[in-house]
């Protein structure tokens, strides 16, 4: 192999397309915060993401078979797949868990802190570099985030901030599955089967945990639930977290993380028309540090630009850069 240098994902600017397909995605994952409320009457929360993890890897084998994805190749990456998949699941737990502690909002606010977990894990890991600008509009976009759920709250006592812990630790885990995603030999394999080891993986975590919990679907769920249960199973996961993986593995982690900066506003406004909750006057003033905030994130940085990373001369039996988190 030549000694051709290439310009890293980190100094490659989000695409009109790339930009048009987050936005869908952050609307459908707001949206689909308020599936998941409308849904619980009828099933409790782990069974919830237990059937939509089970009815996600069917429509994730139809699509990758028909894309000629071949599931079962021996390719170095169930490793990592493995790896995944447990932060996958135990994610979930945490996150649903974190919520018979502390408030949704409150619980929102929390889970997007994902972005820096990737931001810095990205320096660590994926050797992406963020400049300074670019770290101020992670910080501004979190700001707005916050500013439009409504923290701080008052009546925040030990049972919230163990609350608070977990939804941390899930958005930690978030993070991680994404750095696995890009930094390992996963990164190499179709989305379609990158995200089946997780959720493959996931169906016996989120079982066992629903067992632990006690939880039973005491009733026939209403024609809603199944219908919203069906749009989290076959859209939110077999679709949308397919196509979260697909860019992922073309762009820059840490721009494409804080781009779901945007998903609680959607969620917020989803909130509204749909389950007439209150919105308030600074709303307006959140969704402008969010936007300031992604434009500061997604600013071409010369500091990265102008370290192009050489492609080292091949050499035979050697193993591959990210051979250290595959193992």
């Amino acid at each position: 192999m030549s000694s051709a240098q290439i310009v890293p994902s980190a100094a490659r600017p989000l695409s009109a397309g790339a930009i048009a397909l987050m936005l869908m995605l952050c609307l459908t994952w707001g949206f689909n915060q308020i599936a998941v409320k409308l849904v619980l009457p009828d099933i409790p929360p782990m069974l919830q993401a237990t059937i939509r993890s089970m009815g996600a890897l069917p429509v994730l084998f139809i699509i990758g078979t028909l894309r000629g994805v071949n599931f079962f190749e021996r390719d170095g990456t169930w490793k990592p797949g493995l790896i995944a998949g447990l932060m996958f699941g135990i994610e979930f737990v945490l996150i649903f868990q974190g919520l018979r502690f502390t408030s949704a909002s409150r619980a929102v606010v929390f889970l997007y802190t994902a972005p820096f977990f990737v931001a810095l894990g990205s320096y660590q890991v994926l050797g992406e570099r963020l400049g300074g600008s670019q770290w101020l509009g992670l910080a501004i976009s979190f700001a707005g985030v916050a500013l439009a759920i409504g923290v701080p709250q008052p009546n925040v006592d030990s049972h919230v901030l163990l609350g608070d812990l977990m939804i941390v630790g899930g958005a930690g885990l978030w993070a991680a599955t994404t750095l696995v995603a890009k930094g390992t030999r996963l990164r190499f394999a179709a989305p379609e089967k990158a995200l089946g080891y997780q959720v493959a993986t996931s169906i016996p975590i989120l079982g066992t945990a629903a067992w632990l919990f006690g939880e039973s679907i005491t009733h026939m769920p209403a024609p809603l639930s199944l219908g919203l249960m069906a749009f989290q199973a076959i859209w939110v996961v077999g679709t949308t977290f397919t196509l979260w993986f697909a860019l992922v593995k073309a762009y820059s982690a840490s721009k494409l993380s804080a781009f779901t900066f945007i998903t609680p506003l959607f969620g917020v406004v989803g909130s509204y028309f749909i389950m007439h909750d209150t919105l308030s006057l600074a709303f307006g003033a959140a969704a402008v540090l969010v936007i300031a905030g992604l434009f500061l994130v997604n600013r071409p940085s010369a500091a990265v630009q102008e370290l192009p990373l050489p492609v080292p001369q091949a050499r035979k039996g050697a193993p591959e850069p990210e051979a250290a988190l595959d193992s």
